[in-house]
């Protein structure tokens, strides 16, 4: 991390630990004002995602993390120079390479609070694509949550409508456009792209996704978490529940899935596609 960049980002988390979370508006405002051009960006995405989430059935904790974390998704902005933001013209790779940190700068700000760390790792992926082109892990796949996949979706709809220094704003239909052929390409989750255009008010229709063995969306992410080898604490610190309750999960799991061990639901989980086969125990 650049000093400026180091400087902004002990800024920004000064912010949030003296709020302890409690203002998330504003602070998702203070990272929009880095530019003039997106201005209301946080809000209008969180309410985008937020709505998405709705219509795709995720659970009412999942949806309420998502529009926390949406309107927290650009704050590693303000680790970066508002020049680079408001420039006109092409970016050159070094302010490229920035630009690609801005996830990354957010996930470490909120890592720092303890109220808000969760959604650390959902903001730090709000450029990432199923394809693994995204930044700034080059997450795919598997590895992404709903919560991710809708993020991703709304942002990039959200930004595709929004005036930029370099390009005017988008017309709603041709964004839905562009973003149905991300989707054909691979970029973005086909099930997430619509709820999201449905939520934006394209007709599209919404069909929900079909979670195996029954497994809610909390089952989910924990079954996600215990097959990368994730203990209890850290998997209630990553969710924000206690060791009691992500063990309380496992016993409804486990019966669900058929199996007894670790080591048979990460073997499950790979085989579900809810990891990749890389990131088993």
């Amino acid at each position: 991390m650049g000093r400026s960049a180091a400087a902004g980002a002990r800024a920004a988390g000064r912010l949030f630990r003296r709020s302890g979370g409690r203002r998330l508006p504003r602070h998702g405002g203070f990272a929009d004002i880095k530019s003039p051009f997106t201005n209301g960006h946080s809000r209008a995405v969180a309410a985008l995602a937020t709505e998405a989430a709705r219509r795709a059935g995720l659970p009412a904790p999942a949806v309420a993390d998502l529009g926390r974390a949406a309107m927290l998704h650009d704050i590693g902005q303000s680790a970066i120079s508002a020049r680079i933001w408001t420039k006109p013209g092409p970016l050159s790779e070094p302010e490229w390479e920035e630009v690609r940190l801005h996830p990354y700068y957010g996930e470490r700000i909120l890592s720092r609070s303890p109220a808000l760390a969760r959604l650390g790792a959902l903001v730090g992926e709000h450029h990432e694509r199923l394809d693994g082109a995204g930044y700034h892990r080059g997450v795919s796949g598997a590895g992404l949550t709903p919560q991710a996949r809708i993020l991703a979706a709304a942002e990039a709809y959200q930004g595709m409508i929004e005036d930029r220094p370099h390009r005017r704003a988008l017309s709603a239909d041709r964004a839905a456009g562009e973003l149905k052929r991300e989707v054909r390409s691979g970029r973005f989750d086909g099930a997430f792209a619509d709820a999201v255009l449905a939520a934006a008010g394209h007709a599209v229709q919404i069909a929900r996704k079909q979670l195996p063995a029954g497994l809610t969306e909390r089952e989910i992410e924990v079954l996600r978490l215990v097959a990368r080898g994730g203990s209890m604490k850290e998997i209630g610190r990553a969710l924000g529940i206690s060791p009691k309750t992500v063990d309380n999960h496992i016993q409804h799991i486990y019966p669900k899935i058929e199996v007894k061990t670790r080591a048979g639901a990460a073997l499950f989980a790979i085989e579900h596609g809810i990891v990749g086969g890389n990131d088993g125990a």
